[in-house]
């Protein structure tokens, strides 16, 4: 029972804020021309660097989301530089993160974790541009499939965002938004309070504990904020826990042999590095500068066994988020036991593809080549069925430039 009344505190302290953020990313994802990033992001110096970084911290795009975007981008013309800015900031923090984050850790924490995540990334860029011993020509490849899309009606396209924000979103983060709850409400019930004094006593080496379990691991930057506070509650400092906020996103084994393959060992390199001392620098400097009182957690009623019941509203946004994630998690998908290919019909294995929101790319890129009558891309089976009189050749070039790789 204390474990369900943990949990459901959480929820409803995280789910007003988390609402809002998914409708504030839908916004962004229907309303903001992202096929006009790239054209911003080529180019050497700072500038670009900056650009990409401010670009991606309020885009609500995970580490496996933000990948094919970021490959795209830098097929379709944007630096080296300005590629590894974007992929260090969008990961760490987005808008509903944010909001998530003002809802469980406060304000200081919630103006702090983008600020990090700008710095953090204007260093990477600004060293990978700077490692580079001669400027590279932009990417020759066709500009990336399915980017511009025919204008749509403001109701069309506040449909769309709708769409986007609470469905296809709450699909690619859902998993680990639940993960990080369940994770954080055993560890507030079941870990002894004095478990983590030693380490809490000396936060350099809890920091290097958390990089330890935060590198390889994979967690989306909402789901990692319950996590964060339930350890802040057993005794880990406020830096510590922004070093889980920021390692855990924006680096994990599968992003960094990805950014290998892409740009270089160099800049994968610059880019893992990049995350890991920024995230100590930040750390250190909210655990040695920062007043201990910004990072307070005394606001959180409840999470230690002392209810102080549930407000209405909260709770209302609480029931509307789970049946939002039940859609999600438990929709069905479509199989195909057996497919017949001819002529008209082609089936393709997609490779890289790892949430929702891969998928959506897959199929938009796809569905804008010529003579695609319909796309049905099966994330499960990693394939993609493509319907319509069109050239393999031409499918299998806007999925790599979409940032993936598709096999006939």
């Amino acid at each position: 029972m204390e474990l369900l009344n943990s949990l459901l505190m959480m929820l409803n302290e995280m789910s007003p804020y988390i609402l809002l953020g998914f409708f504030i990313a839908g916004l962004m994802h229907a309303f903001v021309p992202q096929g006009s990033m790239a054209r911003h992001l080529s180019g050497t110096g700072w500038r670009p660097v900056v650009k990409a970084a401010m670009i991606g911290v309020p885009l609500p795009l995970c580490s496996c989301g933000v990948l094919p975007t970021a490959i795209a981008m830098r097929r379709a013309g944007a630096s080296r530089a300005s590629s590894t800015s974007f992929l260090i900031a969008t990961p760490q923090t987005g808008v509903d993160s944010i909001a998530a984050t003002w809802s469980l850790l406060g304000p200081a924490f919630a103006l702090i974790r983008p600020v990090a995540a700008l710095v953090t990334a204007i260093f990477g860029g600004v060293a990978v541009g700077k490692s580079e011993h001669s400027v590279t020509a932009a990417c020759d490849c066709a500009p990336e499939a399915g980017v511009t899309v025919a204008r749509q009606g403001f109701i069309h396209k506040l449909a769309d965002a709708l769409r986007y924000g609470f469905v296809d979103l709450v699909s690619s983060i859902g998993g680990w938004l639940v993960a990080g709850l369940i994770i954080a409400a055993l560890i507030t019930v079941y870990v002894p309070s004095d478990f983590f004094s030693a380490l809490g006593s000396t936060p350099i080496f809890s920091m290097i504990a958390v990089l330890v379990i935060a590198i390889p691991m994979y967690v989306c930057a909402t789901g990692s904020i319950p996590i964060a506070m339930s350890l802040m509650l057993k005794g880990l400092s406020p830096g510590t826990a922004l070093v889980l906020l920021m390692a855990g996103p924006a680096a994990n084994f599968a992003s960094f042999t990805l950014i290998s393959r892409e740009m270089g060992r160099k800049p994968a390199l610059i880019y893992l590095s990049s995350i890991i001392i920024g995230a100590v620098a930040f750390g250190l400097a909210i655990d040695y500068l920062l007043p201990t009182q910004w990072f307070d957690l005394g606001h959180i009623h409840g999470l230690c066994g002392h209810a102080h019941g549930f407000s209405v509203f909260a709770t209302v946004c609480s029931g509307i988020l789970v049946l939002l994630l039940a859609y999600a998690l438990l929709r069905p998908h479509k199989h195909h036991n057996h497919i017949n290919t001819t002529e008209m019909t082609k089936e393709y294995q997609i490779k890289g593809m790892n949430c929702p929101h891969c998928q959506a790319t897959v199929a938009k890129a796809i569905a804008a080549v010529k003579g695609v009558t319909d796309v049905d891309v099966n994330l499960g089976a990693a394939k993609a069925t493509v319907s319509g009189d069109h050239d393999s050749a031409e499918v299998i070039a806007a999925v790599h430039a979409a940032g993936f790789e598709a096999v006939q």
